[in-house]
């Protein structure tokens, strides 16, 4: 190619990989041009909206979502819904906001180069700016298919229910965030639940130990049958009901268990398959600065699917919780409006357990150094997560309104606690 020839068009990619055939889709294609686009529909995308509205109130917004459903939040589908809460409190009212909404849709191409994303159907949506907030997926099981709930969104929650309506015992698989919460839901409405998780305990990647091991008798207690150290070997179809043949972590013992419908969380991995086939950084999620941006200038990211730098702990991370989507989502939307602030926000998280509950702040990983300040053991207390000295992280066990001042200590804001984090915060709450 001599220096007069004009510049070749870039090879784009579907998501999967595919080479796209640029001609036939700008050719077949309806045109959107927007100021902001945003990609999701989740928690991230609603804030961003309205991050958006706060600094520029007529520029056009468009969202692409793959669920059918607007914006909704994500927490009542595994706590207040089961307790009772009214299904229309779930809804974010995104569309109140002066947005156009084009759901049950997936970006499949995003060409950089002119500012261009191409959906599932063939629409084209030109932006000015860009926020990524396409979330993460549940990892499955390579047996099953259709008949396993990986839970994470509200028709999985109105599928859970409709089958709640038909069968009485459900298998809960993980017992990580997500299975202990629907454990406790799904007992709590009167139905008999077996966990299946490898670990030792409850919450082990979590929590202590001993807390780990705790929650395996309370559980019990409460009436779960609680299969820890168990995997799950094969998943077989019985007419209506399910056969998990299940094996053991320490030893060749087999069970196999009937059901009538099976709950799976065993983890996500984040959606970043558009991301890498546009040539954007990407390194357990999407790369971006302290503004939010990616490595391209015009398009940001937030939510589960950002992986950002963390000031307080020093390391970049992804957090697949409400308060991060939230917060992260109106500070990436005011970026894009133009009124950038660099993202510093120490994320926390919060679950319910039966009767119990308790919020966490910062690196809460049980690899840690882990010191518990119970004020009743296991009942009320405060666990810090440390790191060569210092508190990376915080439970705060059926402790409350203390997140705040958690957060002061893991920042070092408060240097006259350190050697006894724990005990200063129980002695305010």
């Amino acid at each position: 190619m001599s220096e007069h020839d004009p510049p070749r068009q870039p090879l784009l990619y579907w998501s999967d990989g595919r080479l796209v055939s640029t001609s036939t889709w700008r050719r077949n294609a309806m045109s959107h041009h927007y100021t902001y686009l945003i990609i999701g529909g989740g928690m991230a995308a609603d804030a961003a909206v309205r991050g958006i509205r706060e600094i520029d109130p007529d520029g056009a917004i468009g969202l692409i979502g793959a669920e059918p459903d607007p914006p909704y939040k994500r927490p009542p589908l595994s706590k207040k819904l089961w307790r009772g809460k009214a299904l229309d409190s779930v809804w974010l009212k995104t569309n109140r906001l002066g947005v156009d909404l084009h759901l049950g849709r997936t970006a499949r191409v995003l060409d950089l180069r002119q500012k261009q994303v191409v959906d599932d159907r063939g629409s084209v949506y030109d932006f000015d700016k860009l926020l990524l907030a396409t979330g993460v997926t549940p990892q499955r099981l390579p047996f099953g298919g259709h008949r396993i709930i990986y839970y994470r969104t509200l028709h999985d929650y109105q599928r859970l229910r409709q089958e709640t309506s038909q069968g009485q015992r459900f298998a809960v698989i993980g017992g990580g965030f997500i299975g202990s919460e629907i454990a406790a839901a799904l007992t709590t409405n009167g139905k008999e639940v077996v966990m299946i998780f490898p670990d030792a305990g409850i919450g082990a990647r979590l929590f202590p130990p001993d807390l780990s091991l705790y929650l395996n008798g309370y559980y019990r207690e409460q009436g779960v049958e609680v299969l820890a150290g168990a995997t799950v070997a094969d998943v077989i179809e019985r007419g209506e009901r399910l056969g998990i043949r299940t094996g053991s972590v320490d030893s060749a013992a087999t069970r196999d268990i009937e059901v009538d419908g099976i709950v799976a969380g065993i983890g996500a991995r984040p959606n970043v398959d558009l991301a890498l086939a546009a040539g954007l950084a990407v390194d357990n999620g999407i790369v971006v600065d302290v503004f939010l941006r990616t490595s391209h200038p015009d398009v940001y990211a937030a939510g589960d699917v950002a992986a950002f730098w963390q000031g307080a702990l020093s390391q970049r991370r992804r957090v697949e919780h409400e308060d991060n989507a939230t917060t992260m989502g109106r500070c990436a939307g005011r970026a894009m409006a133009g009124d950038p602030a660099p993202y510093d926000h120490l994320p926390f998280f919060y679950s319910d357990l039966f009767d119990l509950g308790y919020e966490a702040v910062g690196d809460v990983d049980s690899r840690l150094d882990l010191v518990a300040d119970w004020e009743e053991p296991y009942r009320t207390g405060v666990i810090s997560y440390r790191q060569d000295g210092r508190v990376r992280g915080m439970v705060l066990w059926n402790v409350w309104d203390q997140v705040d001042a958690a957060r002061a200590r893991i920042a070092g804001a408060d240097a006259d606690h350190a050697a006894d984090p724990g005990g200063a915060l129980l002695a305010v709450s």
